[in-house]
């Protein structure tokens, strides 16, 4: 994965908070969690800073 700066639109402070709040949502049924994970996956990278390798633009799928 390739590191890219976080904008500054949100910081990473506002960013774990929604990851803590969907995490709170979770219910343990992976069908129904799956669109909840996928929000998380995506604000985890984005704190991260990370997109997927060999990406030379914005993954379409996350924005990241």
């Amino acid at each position: 994965m390739e590191k890219k700066p976080l904008s500054n639109k949100e910081s990473k402070e506002t960013l774990h908070n929604k990851v803590e709040k969907l995490k709170l949502k979770l219910t343990g049924d992976m069908m129904k969690d799956m669109e909840i994970r996928d929000q998380i996956h995506n604000l985890e990278m984005k704190i991260n800073g990370t997109k997927p390798m060999d990406s030379h633009i914005d993954c379409e799928g996350c924005g990241s």
